[in-house]
């Protein structure tokens, strides 16, 4: 696993020009005399760049809000595509492109297993973000495809594992990825781990970032983006990194589950239930107490009690030495053997595991108890 250094950035102007520093064809931004921004090329570090003669687009495998993805081919290489949507006005292009060049940084800046790896953008003659294809579904798309049956609980937590360690590794970096949620998790094609993708809606932490409510996903945004006045008129809300710990609540929830969240609900329905009902998804009646207590931990009302990733990470590892091995596929002699040492091993570890979830618990109730104060 690897990460890049911590780079919490600086101000979001300084921040875009870093971005402006190379032009593209030679042209750059520039306002005109009645205020407005002439249209002119937006311009992005070359080193950034791919060789858009060496771009091929093949058939769409995704859609959203901002642009279309597609497997494709640059060189010899079999990639995804993901092409911006461009705007209509002089102040709509220069918004998205803005969108676009502050994506295409964050995503050349963080390198991490679990995150689709970032290969190259062009501006020219369409705004393009050129990434690893991943032949497997997304997460949304796997659960749905295995539903109603759920997950085995290793692959469960070891999937909640690799999203914690993407977003670990973003926030390290002063990353808020503000959309975490299936449709972006990926699947490798042995279906065996998970990748974090689209960086569309992302924000440097350090920034005074505002959002408004229809950024984002109702169904796993955290409940402090909005409020009566944000839902009715749109007003932005200030947040931190913790909305993204939200988020994992809901979709570590949907792995141990496989059910959509706030069934039955519309997406603004939901928004109103989990901001102004204080409501959750319902937490099976058979769960672990300790996965209980993570779930519950991250989707708290208050961001300030939101464990951070890297404790989420403790937490989910501690729980696994929690489990029983798998099954073996065979029942010969020397398996069983190991098997009874292991199990014995991993007794003792259980202990010690609940243990570290008592001190953990008794932790966040010391938190809890301070800020009521």
């Amino acid at each position: 696993m690897s990460c890049s250094e911590k780079n919490r950035g600086s101000e979001e102007g300084e921040y875009e020009k870093r971005v402006v520093n190379k032009s593209v064809g030679g042209k750059a931004r520039s306002v005109s005399t009645n205020g407005s921004i002439a249209d002119q090329q937006f311009v992005i570090d070359e080193s950034l760049l791919v060789d858009p003669k060496l771009l091929f687009i093949g058939s769409k495998i995704g859609e959203g809000a901002h642009g279309k993805v597609y497997e494709g081919r640059y060189g010899d290489r079999i990639v995804a595509i993901k092409v911006l949507h461009r705007g209509d006005t002089s102040e709509e292009r220069a918004a998205l492109e803005s969108r676009f060049a502050r994506e295409v940084m964050m995503m050349a800046r963080v390198k991490h297993e679990n995150l689709v790896k970032f290969i190259g953008a062009c501006k020219e003659p369409l705004m393009v973000i050129v990434t690893e294809l991943l032949p497997g579904m997304s997460l949304r798309k796997y659960l749905g495809s295995i539903r109603p049956k759920q997950l085995d609980l290793h692959v469960a937590i070891k999937f909640a594992l690799d999203i914690a360690r993407a977003m670990d590794c973003l926030h390290a970096n002063g990353i808020i990825h503000r959309d975490l949620k299936p449709d972006n998790l990926l699947l490798t094609a042995d279906q065996k781990s998970v990748k974090l993708a689209d960086f569309g809606l992302a924000r440097e932490e350090s920034v005074a970032e505002m959002m408004t409510a229809e950024t984002g996903t109702y169904r796993w945004m955290a409940p402090e983006l909005y409020s009566t006045v944000t839902l009715r008129q749109g007003e932005k809300k200030h947040y931190n990194n913790k909305v993204d710990v939200y988020s994992f609540g809901i979709v570590l929830w949907e792995l141990l589950t496989n059910r959509m969240p706030f069934e039955g609900m519309s997406n603004l329905q939901a928004a109103y239930a989990a901001a102004f009902k204080q409501e959750r998804p319902g937490l099976p009646e058979d769960i672990s107490p300790d996965l209980a207590f993570i779930i519950q931990s991250c989707w708290v009302e208050d961001p300030n009690m939101r464990p951070s990733f890297s404790q989420i990470i403790r937490l989910l590892n501690t729980f696994l030495f929690t489990l029983a091995p798998p099954s073996p596929s065979s029942a010969e002699s020397d398996v069983t053997e190991a098997s009874v040492t292991s199990n014995g091993t991993m007794s003792a570890l259980s202990a010690r595991s609940r243990g570290k979830f008592g001190f953990l618990r008794q932790l966040f109730a010391a938190k809890r108890a301070r800020n009521s104060q």
